[in-house]
């Protein structure tokens, strides 16, 4: 009979990916082994191997998880039905609170994306045009002028640089 997981299994994975997070930000996603990360973690590799099948897996977890954030903040901003300003204001609140909470994360996202396979890559970049969009259609409602001038999207990706650099370093 296959033993079940322990109690703690959810947590010891939990803590394996911020750790395997951490390391990929600050070591890149190729130059972090997984003895690496077993030894960050404080455990055995074939321990490591119960909990994760792979590198890989942890890459693809890592930046899905953080884009699919990105995108639920999206949608409860908008569901809040607040006017365009206030929307903006809402949304950019929400992702400097999420970046600062997330900054590791932020930075396998937009560093090591590059390493996924193409339809993984394929599906976490369509999520972050996603987010892109409404970025830009809430400017766009909020400054309608600015879409005329078609300054919508520029200002949305000077935004984003923005926030990005407050996390950087």
């Amino acid at each position: 009979m296959a033993r079940g997981r322990s109690a703690d299994y959810d947590l010891n994975r939990e803590t394996i990916v911020r750790t395997a997070t951490r390391l990929f930000a600050q070591q890149g996603y190729p130059g972090t082994s997984m003895s690496d990360l077993a030894k960050a973690c404080g455990i055995s590799k074939p321990l490591l191997y119960h909990y994760v099948s792979d590198k890989y897996e942890l890459l693809r977890e890592i930046t899905e998880g953080h884009v699919s954030r990105l995108e639920a903040i999206i949608g409860e901003v908008e569901a809040q039905k607040l006017a365009a300003p206030a929307r903006l204001r809402e949304l950019i609140r929400r992702f400097v609170h999420e970046y600062a909470q997330a900054r590791h994360d932020h930075g396998v996202l937009t560093q090591d994306v590059k390493f996924l396979e193409a339809r993984d890559r394929s599906r976490v970049l369509k999520k972050e045009r996603a987010v892109v969009a409404a970025f830009a259609a809430t400017i766009a409602e909020a400054r309608p002028e600015l879409a005329h001038a078609a300054l919508d999207k520029p200002l949305t990706m000077l935004l984003f640089g923005m926030i990005n650099w407050m996390f950087t370093g």
